[in-house]
């Protein structure tokens, strides 16, 4: 059976889905540049015009219908190719393939106007045009804020405003941060601050039944910035079976249309109750998803291959542990560096990766000139308790010396 994989992210973030994918499926990859790691994991490729990028997608269509045999399904993980894998879908007949769910996903805006039109619990949300319309929107709100774009992910360009100068000062950061191959907007959110633990839910939606895989509490850091620093799936998370939010991703998802897809729905744990912050149309990044598949053993590669090829997802769970991951990031800005060394014998049995993500010569940043950029290693940990876990993840921490220039 073949499947389109679209793009594929960094090897340390990803390699897991297409090393699971690749095991059931017969995976054609479209993608920038010459695979190098993929090829361990595929049946075949095509490199697309665009130099680096895979953002065209009627260059993606044409690509798509030149493959050899049936394609079953189109299937992307990258925040910045979601509608490009629903146009592909929608062009080959495939489940996915409504491009206007994809934007309803894709652009925040978008997602706010179709969840306040269903009642779905949210923070008020107000797009503007500029710094005036943005200050008159914060008054009418109240502070603090949230600036937000409309099209990015991982809490990019996020930032918390508690005063007028706060949001004279952020504007440009919310306005301008953008990454490659995401289209800019001269318009921003401005957004209640919704107080509160954040969570995510990741789901696989198979013929408008929504299922919910894992649940991740987020760790966010570096104030006034919302940059994801760990996260953290229990298996026996009781919110995960919580009637309330249950409830409330499964009127997310009617709301916003999605019949097929693996989705991300970001939501905080207000004082008067959960509270949407986002959805995103795929599987979460950070490792969540890994973290998913280590602490219940459900593959998130194989439920999002099945639903991109219109089959049922395998989403039973087969044990109950909590799986973690914590991010390094330097001290300074411009830190240039000269080596990472692990010391694994420091290492307990729970610490199941640690991974250097800069080398030697690498010039990076904390967070907001770093963000996701900035991370310079990150460890994750399995273990049958959630203080196992922040035990192991302390030691990898520990076990990490950074030599910087």
């Amino acid at each position: 059976m073949t499947l389109l994989v679209i793009g594929t992210g960094g090897r340390e973030y990803r390699e897991y889905l297409l090393a699971s994918i690749g095991s059931r499926y017969r995976v054609h990859l479209l993608l920038g540049e010459e695979p190098t790691w993929e090829r361990a994991h595929i049946a075949g490729w095509t490199v697309l015009d665009s130099p680096g990028e895979t953002v065209d997608a009627a260059e993606m269509v044409a690509a798509a219908r030149a493959v050899a045999g049936p394609v079953r399904g189109v299937l992307s993980w990258d925040e910045a190719r979601v509608l490009q894998t629903a146009k592909v879908a929608h062009a080959l007949g495939l489940p996915g393939g409504d491009p206007d769910v994809a934007m309803r996903c894709r652009d925040k805006h978008l997602t706010r106007v179709a969840l306040r039109a269903a009642g779905v619990p949210q923070p008020a949300s107000v797009l503007v045009h500029g710094l005036k319309e943005a200050l008159e929107a914060a008054e009418a709100i109240g502070y603090p804020v949230v600036l937000k774009p409309r099209a990015l992910a991982a809490s990019l360009g996020v930032v918390l405003a508690r005063t007028p100068h706060d949001l004279a000062d952020r504007f440009g950061f919310a306005r301008d941060t953008t990454v490659p191959g995401a289209w800019t907007y001269e318009t921003v959110l401005v957004e209640e601050y919704a107080t509160g633990a954040e969570v995510s839910v990741d789901a696989a939606v198979h013929g408008g039944h929504v299922s919910p895989l894992f649940l991740a509490r987020k760790d966010i850091g570096y104030p006034p910035y919302f940059e994801e620093v760990g996260h953290l799936v229990d298996a026996g998370d009781p919110l995960l079976t919580d009637p309330g939010i249950l409830r409330i991703v499964a009127d997310t998802h009617a709301a916003l249309g999605v019949t097929d897809a693996m989705t991300h729905t970001e939501l905080r744990l207000t004082p008067t109750g959960p509270k949407v912050i986002e959805v995103n149309g795929r599987l979460g990044g950070d490792l969540i998803p890994y973290l998913g598949l280590r602490a219940t053993g459900i593959d998130p590669g194989l439920a999002a291959a099945a639903v991109a090829c219109g089959l049922p997802p395998e989403v039973t769970a087969d044990r109950r542990l909590v799986g973690a991951v914590r991010f390094r990031y330097p001290d300074k800005d411009d830190t240039t560096i000269d080596g990472i060394d692990i010391d694994t014998t420091a290492l307990p049995a729970d610490v199941d990766r640690i991974t250097a993500l800069a080398g030697p010569g690498d010039v990076v940043s904390p967070p907001p000139a770093g963000t996701l950029w900035g991370r310079i290693a990150l460890a994750t940990a399995v273990s049958g308790t959630v203080a196992g876990c922040a035990a192991a993840l302390d030691a990898a921490e520990a076990a990490l010396t950074v030599r910087v220039r």
